[in-house]
């Protein structure tokens, strides 16, 4: 996505002389054991202004947020609304403050529909019909442009779509100081066009909004200031009209050349290791599809489109009908049946709190997750040289903090991705299936994540899905468009107007 996307009304950057800001943090610092998470860090957010905040995976960004929410109470320092210092000793009191949080992990009730979510735990919601309710939520959506059904149930929403459930929470309580963590990591552009829409609407109504992405593009067109986060510090601050490019940006961010692209050099093809024959049922239509050694195929579409089904299916969550899915050339249920844990298939979810990883336990027993069979003597796990081999993946792929004891719900969503990912290829795979396997990640680890894709080619094919049309076009070798079920199309990345006819296919427009 690009700034040129968004029509953004026009404003004055500068702050009004003689404005108080509605909130600052004043010195707050925050520790976990012997990591410093954030360091005397200092914070001016005025009303009527979105502030966005950058930093690496793990500089600190959601633990100094998660303070200013009330969830964590700072080690030193304190917190300033409307000049006024406050102590927060817990989330209700930030809320009553009117902060208000959208987290990147998501915090609904599965079996509720949208619009007890968002009513859940609200003043005088236990006595509102729920009729009542939907209309509520119902017209507060369509206020701000969220496409999303108030009578639908949470377990059958994508994530895009459970983003918006929580936004809308957000929106109900009518904070004055509302605070996005990573917000669009899973909406579709035109959902993060509706959003920022809504943004604009809310800045204009005098509320102050802290917005943290990786994505740059989208901070250059958003924001009216950029602070920036390193190691736990506030670096500086940025006006985004002294901004020349993403790169430039980047580099401010991470203190180094980043250069926002891979070189994605032809690989020997291989035999098949996926091949999907005319899979029809679980909400999908003749799909067609094959993954060889030494290509990545992207799955790419607009989010509800059959892509979790079908992910499903070859992942071993849902049986597909027989003789529809074969895996490095056996049947479904024969490669299952034989399955081993390395040089086979793994899977690294969308979902990396829930599904990919153990919340409450540390690295260690993560990576044993999916390769105790690797450190298995008899009925003993070796635990000794797990710890060891964590360890090493922990330095290899630069995971923060740096400790093999750390619970996985402690990591930043960046880190534990990297976590996963470090897990599933040390497995040695033939096959990987990567769902949005950089949502979340700043770009010097989207780099660094492309490139360890990359270089997998050596030893598998890969099925990557992704809401990224750059991420597909950037490591794709083919694109294949999905829509309503059916695969419209599959393109060659050697095609030139590749990323011309994409677009439309993901409409359902097939020429």
């Amino acid at each position: 996505m690009t700034d040129q996307m968004f029509v953004r009304p026009v404003r004055t950057r500068p702050i009004p002389e003689g404005a108080r800001p509605l909130v600052s943090l004043k010195g707050l610092t925050k520790r976990f054991g012997k990591v410093l998470a954030n360091d005397a860090i200092t914070l001016d957010v005025y009303p009527g202004r979105i502030k966005a905040l950058l930093g690496e995976n793990g500089a600190g960004k959601s633990t100094m947020m998660s303070m200013l929410a009330g969830r964590y109470k700072p080690d030193e320092g304190w917190i300033e609304v409307d000049g006024e210092p406050v102590r927060f000793t817990s989330s209700k009191d930030a809320i009553r403050a009117g902060i208000g949080m959208v987290y990147q992990h998501f915090m609904l009730v599965d079996s509720m529909t949208v619009a007890e979510n968002v009513l859940l735990g609200q003043e005088g919601s236990f006595f509102v019909s729920p009729r009542e309710m939907e209309h509520r939520v119902g017209e507060l959506a369509e206020r701000y442009g969220l496409n999303i059904a108030p009578d639908a149930h949470i377990c059958d929403l994508s994530m895009g779509e459970r983003q918006l459930v929580e936004i809308l929470k957000l929106l109900y309580r009518e904070s004055r100081i509302l605070i996005f963590d990573e917000p669009t990591a899973v909406l579709t552009p035109e959902e993060t066009r509706n959003l920022f829409e809504a943004l604009w609407r809310m800045t204009e109504q005098g509320k102050a909004i802290i917005f943290i992405s990786h994505k740059l593009e989208e901070v250059i067109a958003l924001a009216d200031e950029i602070a920036i986060l390193r190691r736990g510090r506030i670096e500086g601050e940025l006006d985004p009209a002294s901004i020349e490019s993403k790169a430039d940006l980047a580099s401010r961010m991470v203190g180094k050349e980043v250069l926002l692209e891979v070189d994605r050099q032809p690989a020997e093809i291989g035999d098949k290791v996926l091949e999907v024959k005319n899979l029809t049922g679980l909400g999908l239509t003749g799909v067609d599809l094959d993954v060889r050694r030494g290509e990545i195929v992207a799955l790419v579409g607009v989010a509800g489109n059959g892509q979790k089904a079908l992910v499903e299916a070859v992942t071993g969550l849902i049986r597909p009908p027989q003789d529809t899915v074969f895996i490095m050339g056996k049947p479904w249920r024969k490669f299952f049946a034989e399955s081993t844990w390395n040089r086979s298939m793994c899977y690294i979810p969308e979902d990396r709190l829930g599904l990919a990883t153990l919340p409450n336990q540390n690295l260690v027993d993560n990576l044993l997750l999916t390769t105790r069979k690797g450190f298995a003597k008899g009925p003993w796990l070796d635990k000794k040289k797990a710890a060891k081999h964590t360890t090493r993946l922990i330095e290899k792929f630069d995971i923060r903090p740096g400790r093999i004891h750390a619970l996985a719900w402690q990591l930043s969503g960046g880190n534990l991705q990297k976590a996963v990912l470090a897990r599933e290829l040390y497995r040695e795979p033939k096959l990987i299936v990567a769902e949005q396997p950089t949502q979340g990640l700043d770009v010097s680890a989207t780099e660094e994540v492309w490139n360890r894709l990359l270089e997998t080619r050596a030893m598998a094919g890969v099925l990557l899905v992704t809401g990224d049309l750059n991420e597909a076009l950037q490591l794709a070798d083919r694109v294949a468009v999905i829509y309503r079920g059916r695969i419209l199309g599959v393109l060659d990345n050697t095609d030139k107007d590749i990323a011309r006819k994409v677009g439309p296919l993901m409409a359902g427009i097939v020429d």
